[in-house]
Order: C-alpha cells, then structure tokens, then sequence
C-alpha cells in the first residue's frame, strides 16, 4: 500500500505536466528470443596438469516431456574435447539450473551444477561478461571434487536495468527511435535532454559521448538509431574511466555485436512523412574460431526550421533588431560497419573492427530582417538574407583488441588500439538584400563566401588488469595514451558586383593543435559483510598545442600531473534495499571550438569566436543514491541526491568590441572561464509494471545552479529552482502489437554552461543563422513535448515487425532562450521538424545451428556421436 501511495503521486504529476497522455518504453520481451550464453573451460588431469582429450562433455537440463508429462533431464548441448582439452558450449538459455557432466575411460565420472551468475541492474559490461562464463580447469581425478555452486539470477532483457553508477537503456525496446539517429534514441534515455539541434545534455551540462568504451569523433547525428544495442548513462564515473567529463558524466552507446554460433541478421527499411527513405541491413556469422559481422546503413533527411529573433542592442542610440528565419535542410548520410573475433583458444581472443559514416548536406536559410535606430526620428531599414551551403563529412574509425581470460572468474587482460579520423568540408555564400522601406525595392545587394576545411584524427592506447583477490575483494589498473590532432582552415570571401571573389586574410584562418593526454589508474573493491567499498586513484597529464601557421603564432599549454581520486561506499540493507555515497574529482579540457581563435563573420548579427586563453575546469562531485528492488512485480527504484563544485567554469559569453572589418561596435559571442559554479540537485527514476500490459518509466530531475563569473560590472546570472520530467511508456494492447508514449517536460532553466553545442552531440542538422545566446547570461523557457510509437510483430518467433512512430505530436516542442548583458536584451524562438512520422519494417533472419558451418572430421567425434552437438536455442 505504501509503494501505490508513491507510485500514484508521480504518475499524476507527469500527467498533469504533459496535457496529454504519457508515453514510454519499458519491459518488452526481446522479440520472442530468450537471451543465451556460453560455458568454457579446459579438461585437465588433477595431478599433472595436462590436457585430456575425447572426455565428453554434456550439459543437462532437466526438463517437461511433452508426451509423458513428466520431468527428465534431458542434454541440451554437448561436444567431445580435443588434444588442448578445451571445450565450449554455445547458444545456452540462461534461465534455469544447469549440470556440467564429463565422462571419460579411466577416469570417475565428473558432475557439477552450473548457471550463470547475472546481477541485474549493475555493469553493463559485467552483465555481458556473465553471459560468456569460464569454468575454469577442471580436474579429472579419481576422488570426486565438486567445485562450488553458482548462484543463478536470470531474466529476459528490459527496456531498462537500473545500477547505482550507471542506467543501462535496451534501444531495441524504444519503438519512438526506430529508423531514426542516436539523437532519437537520447529523447527517451532517462536522465539525457535533447535540444533541437541535437546537442545532448545530462542533468543540464554537456557528457563525454563514448562509442563501444572509447571516445569518438563521430556526432550523435551520424550514428543509426538500428545499429545500437544499449545506450549507459554513467553520471558519476570512478577512477576507472577518463577524467574528462566534467560536471555531466558519460554517455556510452553501445553498438550490436553477437557471437551467437550459425549466422544471422536483419534487413531494415523506412520511409519518413517528407518521403526520405531509409535502408540497413547487418550480419553476423560464428565458425568455430572466427566470429564476423558486417552492418551498413544509409539514411536520407529533410529538416525544416522556423524562428524569430527580438534584440535591443544598448549603444548611441539603441538598436532593435526584428529577424525572421526559415531553413531547410536536405541530405543524406550512410555508415558502415565490420569486425571479427578471433578466438585463438578459449581464454584468448583477438578482436578487428572498423567503421566509417559519410554523407552530404545542403541547408538552405532565408531570412527577413528589420532594423530600427532608436534616434529622434526613428530610422528604419529592412534586409533580406538568403544563405545557401554545401557540407560534406566522412569519418573512419578502427579498433585492434586483445583480451586474456585467467582460469579464475573474473580475472583478465585486455589492451586495445583505438584510431578514428573525420574530414569535412563546407561552402556557405550569404546574399544580403538592402531595401527600401517604403517601396520594399532593392537598393543595394552585398555577398559573402566562407569556405571551410578540417581533419580531426583522434588516436587512444588503453591496457586494463583485473585481478578479483577473493570472492569478495578485486584489484584493477590500467594505463591510457590519447593522441588527438585537428588540422582546420576557413577563407573569408568577400563578393564584388561582377561576382568576383576577394580573398579576405584578416578574416581567414588557418588552424592546428594537438592535444595529448597521458594517464594511469588503480581501484581496490572489498565487501564486508554488507559493506562495500571502492578506492581508486586516476594519474592524468596533458599538453594543449595550437598553432597558427599563416600568422606565425604559436600557443601551448601544459597541464601539471593531476591527481582524481574516487571513493565509493554503499550497503546492502533488508528487503532488497541498497544505499551508496561516491565522491569523484574530474576535469573539462576545453575543446577544439572553444580554443579555436577564428572569428566567425558568416552571420554579421550573430558572430562567434573561440578563446586560446582558456583554463580547464575542475569539479568536485558528490552523490548520494538510494536503490530499491520489488521482487514480486520486478519494479526499481533509483533515488539520487547530487551536489558538483566546479572552478574555472567554461561558459558561452557576449563582449562588446569594435570590427576589424567595419570599424562598427559589434556583439562577439565567446567563450570564458567563469570564476566558480554549483549544481545541486534531486533525481528520481522509477520502473513501474502498472498491470500485465502497461510499462511505466519515470524519470523525474530537480535542480537549481549558480554561475559566478567573477567580472566586475557583470550582472550575476539569477538562481532559481528548475526541473525536468520525461516519461515512458509501453502499452502491449493485445498480442503482438505494442503502443509506445514517450514525453518530456523542461522547466525554465539556465542555458547549459558550455553552450548549446559544446557537447557537439549533433549539429549535422543545425539551423544556421538564428540568433546565438549565452550561459552565464540566460535562461531557457519551460518546454515539453510528446512522442508515440506504435509496432506490429508477426511471423515466427516474431521474426518481423512494422514500426510507425511520430514525434512532437501536439506541435509543443520548441526553443524559447532569454539572454541579456549590460549591451544587449535577446530573445530567441525556434521550431523544428514538428510531426514528422517514419514508417520501418525490419526482418530478423538466422539459425543458430553449428552444423551449418563445421568441417566433418570423424577423427575427432567420439562413439557417442556428440562433438559438435549444441542443442541451446
């Protein structure tokens, strides 16, 4: 009655936020399949040591006979071990009690019960560590020894597992995204808030974005909603992880990979309300040693946004300036992707993959201005604006990967190779219109040409040891080398009548930099009874340097070995309760964007320039979470209380300065190092099975910040409370036919710190010349919105599904910034691509029998015919 008496206030409130019904995605099945592993190890002799080959291997289950009726245990995989005295049993169902049998002449008839060991809710990684579980050796001697029990804890993947260090969101449960980008999927990650140009924000600062464990130079933008297994959301990450991050954390997409033995696969269409089409397919196939997967995507868009622009500018006299903008986006973008695995025996393997995204972009802006010279009289004058461009973008990346498995569970070795490299180009010519104001005639054209170029190659070596000293304690370390170059030009064109180009080097830039960062860590796990504990300590250094070979100037910047220490305390209480208070120390470097000195003239009313002058910020963070499990109907809940310190915050800024162009005061938007900052603040996520049918998520953030800047004269940003509610949703109406709600509400709150786009977690479909706002000087009006998604499944096992999903169905998301200094009053509204709705199909094919692929050789079959057999699903 208690936990209805909790649960009822939350869903009330986020109905009453929404206007509208809910929405959601929670605990679906994952497709009709059942989740599968694999049990390896080595047969050995007790006292030697030395491999046994022909033992036979079988792993029994007892099971229902469907003619009898009775229970009888019944061999669902098997094999026969060869001369290394390895074996592995694949595609194993993780429900249930296992018996691991080993028969041999000469030796004692070896039994011992088996299963896997999965802890929902916790590591992601840990949790599909679990599924490929190492037995050990195992010793054939002529007294029996049984190794111990494992514990089993099993259940089919949901939309939603919730850990105390991290949230783990399934994207095949989350209809709303399907044929769309990453971008889609953050909509409905708890936690994560999207703006409209895709830039992604976690508790309203700008996350580290992560592919597979590793940072990218891929934008969310780029990266298919279908080629993506799980998304985690890491707020508070340990010594473990890169220091970086700042006051936001870790977003860690992880893409599809399966090593289920057979082949299978998927072929994916979609076509989207504005008649752009897109088409994937991927598959995967096990052999025996190789394991090897192909994926590939390509996707057509067309955005279309709308806005306005209101500011009075300070001066003599005051200016008011009223814009009007339309733009429309068209293009198109594939990405690729292919690896193998290699196992070289059953405790080594050697994995290759790579990928590559590339598409093209036209955006379009048109744009009608007015302005007023608030003098005695007033002097009026209209403009209009056509902006066209042209970008491309091509992104490579490669991964070399070796992992060593130790006889003892949990104790390995991996050590990997990461290098990514992106190139893009763009042109934009911006034609100017001066008319008349009374006879709307033209009486003066001007035009303008940026040309841009740019190379980003992003190279990491990364080693991890883990070492568990007991069941109860474990050890890590590992060490990590980040090489990242960015090479970048832009020339400044200004356009004669006769259409000439005039090259202009005061506003041309030619930029590079190099940024290295070199680290090393150790943590100590141990479990006291209910208490547990992790101590670690993160080394890091790093060495910024930019260069500006066109003007001979040079700058560089070394940052002293920093020491980021992470404590982790939680204990176990009664009723499957958990509390946990960590503290970490990290850093925000400031980026490539935020350095970059070009000063960026494409839009005369909205210019935009980097700061080389820039500090790297340290935060200080504390969290304190409270987790609870209902067992008999499966709901979490997650309960977190925040407090992040932060000095030499980096923010979006507006100063005053005189054009090198014009001799005109003009408004720069920049970047600076605010003196100091806080966010405080209390998130709330539950999963709830409101009934057999109906899955209810609830995400629920409140918050309230305060930027210092620490400029005399600057007026301080004022604080206030915000808050941030998102819902999801998943209604099974009848058999196979799933409804999804998504929806999501913004209070008024301040901008985040480094701007909208410093987390660069979209901007491939950004709107171009509508007017920039600032952090430490603004606010973002309250918004919300509501998404629906709706999924047919048919043929066997659920094979294929139709997915029809629209997003903003009430036309309610927007952008609303308020910005002010003492130079300027902005506001700043904007709308994009409301009610679009996308059609897909996808088809899931594949059998997982290994008889498909295995060689015969009858040498190595044993009498009982079982080398080979792997009755798992």
């Amino acid at each position: 009655m208690k936990y209805s008496l909790f649960t009822l206030p939350l869903v009330l409130l986020s109905l009453i936020s929404f206007s509208q019904p809910p929405a959601g995605g929670g605990n679906r099945q994952n497709n009709g399949q059942m989740p599968t592993g694999r049990f390896y190890g080595k047969v050995v002799e007790s006292k030697s040591g030395k491999p046994i080959e022909f033992a036979s291997i079988q792993l029994i289950q007892n099971k229902m006979d469907t003619v009898t009726k009775k229970r009888k245990e019944t061999v669902i995989a098997g094999m026969i071990t060869k001369a290394h005295g390895e074996f592995s049993l694949e595609n194993i169902p993780v429900m249930g009690q296992s018996k691991l049998k080993i028969t041999i002449i000469g030796y004692k008839t070896f039994e011992q019960p088996v299963s896997f060991d999965i802890k929902m809710g916790g590591d992601m990684s840990a949790m599909m560590g679990a599924l490929d579980k190492d037995l050990g050796n195992v010793k054939i001697e002529i007294e029996e020894k049984m190794l111990d029990n494992v514990t089993v804890t099993a259940e089919s993947n949901p939309g939603l597992r919730l850990g105390i260090d991290r949230k783990v969101f399934n994207v095949d449960k989350n209809i709303v995204s399907a044929g769309g980008t990453a971008v889609d999927v953050m909509k409905n990650v708890p936690s994560v808030s999207v703006d409209l140009d895709g830039n992604v924000t976690m508790r309203n600062n700008s996350p580290q974005i992560f592919v597979d464990g590793r940072p990218t130079t891929m934008s969310l933008d780029q990266i298919p909603a279908d080629v993506i297994e799980s998304v985690e959301i890491i707020t508070n990450p340990s010594a473990k992880f890169d220091a970086s991050g700042g006051t936001s954390g870790i977003i860690n997409v992880v893409l599809k990979k399966n090593k289920k033995v057979g082949y299978n696969g998927s072929i994916r269409t979609n076509i989207d309300s504005r008649g752009r089409i897109g088409l994937g397919t991927d598959i995967n196939v096990r052999q025996e040693k190789i394991n090897f997967f192909v994926s590939g995507n390509f996707n057509q868009r067309k955005s279309i946004s709308t806005g306005n622009t209101d500011r009075l500018t300070y001066g003599s006299p005051n200016s008011q300036l009223f814009q009007n903008d339309r733009s429309i986006m068209k293009g198109n973008f594939g990405f690729g992707r292919a690896g193998f695995d290699y196992f070289i025996d059953n405790r080594n393997t050697i994995s290759l993959s790579g990928s590559m995204a590339k598409g093209s972009f036209k955006p379009t802006n048109y744009s009608n201005l007015e302005t007023d010279l608030l003098s005695t009289p007033v002097v009026f004058s209209l403009a209009e604006r056509l902006s066209t461009s042209t970008s491309k973008f091509q992104n490579t990346g490669s991964m070399l990967s070796y992992k060593r498995n130790f006889p003892k569970a949990g104790h390995e070795l991996t050590a990997d190779v990461t290098y990514n490299k992106s190139k893009n180009n763009s042109s934009n010519l911006i034609k100017t219109d001066s008319l008349d104001y009374s006879t709307k005639n033209i009486v003066k054209t001007s035009s303008q040409r940026q040309d841009g170029s740019g190379t980003n190659e992003n190279f990491i070596f990364q080693t991890d040891y883990t070492n568990p000293l007991t069941d109860k304690s474990k050890f890590e370390m590992g060490a990590r080398v980040s090489i990242r170059k960015v090479d970048n030009k832009n020339d400044f064109f200004l356009i004669s009548p006769s259409g000439t180009a005039i090259y202009n080097p005061l506003s041309s830039v030619n930029y590079n930099s190099t940024d290295k960062v070199y680290a090393a860590y150790s943590t100590y796990t141990n479990q006291i009874k209910n208490f547990g504990y992790q101590l670690g300590l993160r080394i890091e250094s790093s060495n910024y340097e930019g260069r500006l070979p066109d003007k001979g100037q040079v700058f560089n910047i070394k940052f002293p070995v920093s020491l980021f220490p992470s404590i982790f305390l939680s204990n176990k209480m009664k009723n499957d309760q958990e509390l946990q208070l960590n503290y970490t120390r990290k850093i925000n470097r400031p980026n490539f964007f935020q350095l970059y000195p070009f000063t960026d003239y494409a839009d005369s009313l909205n210019i935009n320039r980097g700061n080389p002058n820039l500090n790297p910020e340290f935060t200080n963070s504390i969290e304190l979470s409270y987790q609870k499990t209902f067992k008999k109907n499966k709901d979490n809940l997650l309960a977190s209380v925040y407090y992040k310190n932060t000095t030499d915050l980096i923010t979006r800024f507006q100063v005053q300065e005189t054009s090198t162009i014009t001799g005109k005061d003009i408004l720069v938007n920049t970047y600076i190092n605010a003196s100091s900052s806080y966010v405080t603040g209390f998130e709330l996520t539950l999963k709830t099975k409101m009934t057999k049918w109906w899955d209810l998520t609830t995400n629920m953030n409140l918050f309230t910040s305060k930027i210092n800047t620490g400029i005399a004269g600057q007026p301080e940003q004022e604080q206030f409370a915000s808050w941030f509610g998102k819902l999801n949703n998943t209604f099974k109406l009848f058999k196979n036919f799933t409804m999804q709600l998504s929806g999501e509400y913004q209070s008024k709150s301040i901008l985040p710190p480094g701007g909208s786009g410093s987390g660069r977690g979209g901007g491939m479909f950004g709107g171009g010349m509508f007017g920039q706002s600032t952090s430490s000087q603004g606010y973002v009006r309250a918004n919300y919105f509501v998404d629906a998604g709706f999924r047919y499944e048919f043929m066997k096992n659920k094979q294929a599904s139709v997915s029809l999903n629209i997003n903003d169905i009430f036309r309610t998301r927007r952008s609303d910034i308020h910005s002010e200094s003492p130079f300027f009053t902005q506001d700043v509204f904007r709308r994009r691509d409301p009610q679009v709705a996308r059609l897909s199909f996808n088809w899931r094919f594949g059998k997982f029998d290994p008889s498909l692929f295995k060689r015969k050789n009858n040498k190595n079959q044993g009498t009982d015919g079982m080398d080979g057999v792997n009755m798992g699903q």
